[in-house]
């Protein structure tokens, strides 16, 4: 904008062959140098094919709902060796029924879902429930859908209606209602008030 002011104040004084004289040179000196600036993408790996905010959307199995998933952000990233989604501010699943009433439920902090593996990697304060209405808690979870098992090798807790079961490593079934804990580091009765 700069430059065409100065360019019609320059004509109205000295006229309009000397001005384009003046002005041309000037245009060419300016915008010399910006190239390079805004770079190149060299490896579209690094970009996210897809990218969603403010996700509620239901995933469906075979024409039933199976499960709905909330996520403040979802990206994808279809060339990164391997590929994968990820939902680093968060992710909230439900898993229903056949009559459509939820189940279970998955919540942490960040998730991963390697879609060629058919593996989630669950990271940070992971909270699940099962259809026993068992919670458990870890800071790191992987459900392999391909061997449809969940497992964990770092420290668990999980609460049952009456009583709380510690330790270290972890694996289950896909619907979490036929678990194991590794190493089990205390079993503490819960008194009902």
């Amino acid at each position: 904008m700069r430059l065409q002011e100065f360019a019609k104040n320059l004509i109205r004084k000295i006229g309009t062959t000397t001005a384009i004289a003046v002005v041309v040179p000037l245009f060419v000196i300016s915008c010399k140098g910006t190239q390079g600036e805004y770079g190149t993408i060299d490896n579209r790996d690094s970009l996210a094919v897809m990218s969603t905010y403010g996700v509620n959307t239901v995933i469906s199995d075979s024409g039933r709902i199976s499960y709905r998933v909330e996520a403040e952000e979802w990206l994808i990233f279809d060339r990164r060796k391997p590929p994968f989604w990820a939902f680093e501010k968060g992710v909230y699943l439900e898993k229903f029924d056949d009559s459509l009433r939820v189940e279970a439920t998955i919540v942490c902090d960040t998730a991963y879902y390697y879609s060629e593996e058919k593996l989630w990697k669950l990271i940070g304060n992971v909270d699940i429930r099962n259809p026993k209405n068992e919670r458990f808690f870890t800071d790191i979870m992987y459900w392999d859908q391909e061997k449809e098992e969940i497992y964990s090798d770092a420290y668990i807790k999980i609460e049952q209606e009456d009583q709380t079961t510690e330790g270290i490593g972890f694996s289950s079934n896909q619907n979490m209602t036929r678990w194991e804990i590794k190493n089990t580091k205390g079993i503490y009765a819960l008194k009902e008030e």
